[in-house]
């Protein structure tokens, strides 16, 4: 039997899903949820939030019109469910009360509730991260530029998407409606290798919250407390320490830095399940003296942190958007080395903005920080346009109207809903681009 559609909605009924946010901005409790949430509730729209863990402890936050529930906050959390079961079931919950017109999955954990979307009627988007397509560029980014190399990572490449493709990615595709994606590589990767329809794949620059980012003075006291000289320059790295190779081509670099330019110190931020191995081979280096490992700070000192250092760096393919702290670093007027591979290179012009190297490539980085370090590249003009490619790029009323024209269009394609309006051409080339 038939089931009979449901009104068009003027002003829509939107949740918001994530199990962890993604860390985006200064100082804020909930990434770039929050702005885009509280743009979308400034326009008419309601906005709910199903999430894990709250930095501030609570099982439930209201701010902006926007309500946040934190269902591993809550005394009735049951340890044993999936944090996909506990969304399903307080979506049910919510939806009962008032029916949503569509689900927005920062991860795969609306993948419940997208299986069992006709039966809702409502309208299921991810974001590319719910994939794990993500795993496929951090392997690209350890080619090296040998025929060993490429032939070794064009295997591993297919035995990956294989796995990963067939092994889940496939099945979530399936119940989506629609897709976004942060840059053109990931929109591209979708299309071509997981065959998923371009008039689906919808592209937004999340980003941060542009208005908080104002210049700094150098933290002198978190120098003098780090025991780093006045005199000394320094290059800051973030690291979740889950694999070593990722970190090995930095940490060879520097070992070579060390040596000419023994006045440097690289400071490395983040903790995780490698940090007893990454320790042993900065020792092994020889660098426990010039290598601080300062663990795991709070997202509001990261700025104090961006503020001491010379360069900013961050080589790392294992993410499907744009990292923050390398962001931060721009806006600051920081010099900044990024992956080729990564979101970041639709953002960084290299030599221009800031510089692009393949993760891998030890030599080249070794050689570009020496050339920083010694003078040869200056911070002043290159820092200035950093600043300036951010803050035109990552535009909160933009970003806010690409979304709502992009939820549009999916629900208008979900085939849940009755007589829906017709977009204009403004909207439909914001929506898909």
């Amino acid at each position: 039997m038939r089931r009979q559609k449901r009104s068009f909605p003027v002003h829509l009924n939107i949740c918001l899903v994530a199990q962890k946010f993604p860390i985006l901005g200064r100082a804020t409790d909930h990434s770039f949820l929050w702005p885009i949430a509280t743009g979308l509730v400034s326009l008419g729209h309601k906005v709910t939030i199903i999430a894990g863990k709250s930095n501030l402890g609570k099982a439930r936050v209201e701010r902006g019109g926007v309500t946040a529930y934190f269902l591993l906050e809550s005394t009735n959390f049951n340890s044993r469910e999936s944090f996909a079961g506990l969304a399903h079931t307080k979506f049910q919950e919510l939806h009962k009360q008032n029916k949503f017109d569509l689900v927005h999955s920062i991860d795969s954990s609306a993948l419940f509730i997208a299986e069992q979307k006709e039966k809702y009627r409502v309208a299921v988007a991810y974001d590319v991260n719910a994939t794990q397509l993500v795993q496929i560029i951090s392997i690209l980014g350890m080619t090296q530029e040998t025929v060993g190399s490429i032939l070794s990572t064009a295997i591993a490449v297919v035995y990956k998407f294989l796995s990963t493709y067939y092994g889940g990615d496939r099945h979530l595709l399936k119940t989506a409606n629609g897709i976004f994606v942060t840059n053109p590589q990931h929109r591209m990767m979708l299309e071509r290798y997981y065959l998923y329809p371009d008039f689906h794949i919808y592209t937004v620059p999340y980003g941060l919250e542009i208005g908080t980012l104002e210049p700094r003075e150098e933290d002198k006291l978190l120098r003098s407390s780090l025991n780093i000289p006045a005199s000394a320059q320094v290059a800051l790295t973030t690291s979740e320490m889950n694999e070593i190779d990722e970190m090995m081509p930095l940490l060879n670099a520097f070992e070579k830095v060390a040596i000419k330019k023994p006045n440097t110190f690289l400071i490395i931020i983040g903790n995780g399940p490698k940090w007893k191995e990454l320790e042993y081979e900065i020792l092994n280096l020889v660098l426990g003296r010039r290598v601080l490992m300062v663990g795991a700070i709070k997202e509001q000192e990261i700025p104090d942190y961006i503020s001491i250092c010379d360069v900013f760096i961050n080589l790392s393919t294992r993410t499907t958007g744009f990292e923050s702290t390398l962001i931060e670093a721009m806006s600051q007027e920081k010099l900044v080395i990024g992956s080729e591979v990564s979101a970041i290179a639709n953002i960084i012009e290299d030599g221009v903005d800031g510089f692009l190297l393949r993760p891998a490539d030890s030599t080249s980085l070794a050689e570009l920080l020496i050339d920083i370090f010694s003078g040869h590249v200056s911070r002043g003009p290159m820092g200035e346009k950093a600043r300036n490619k951010v803050m035109g790029f990552f535009d909160a009323k933009k970003m806010v109207t690409t979304i709502i024209n992009a939820y549009y269009k999916i629900i208008m394609n979900s085939g849940f809903f009755a007589n829906p309006p017709k977009l204009t051409r403004t909207q439909e080339s914001d929506a898909i681009h």
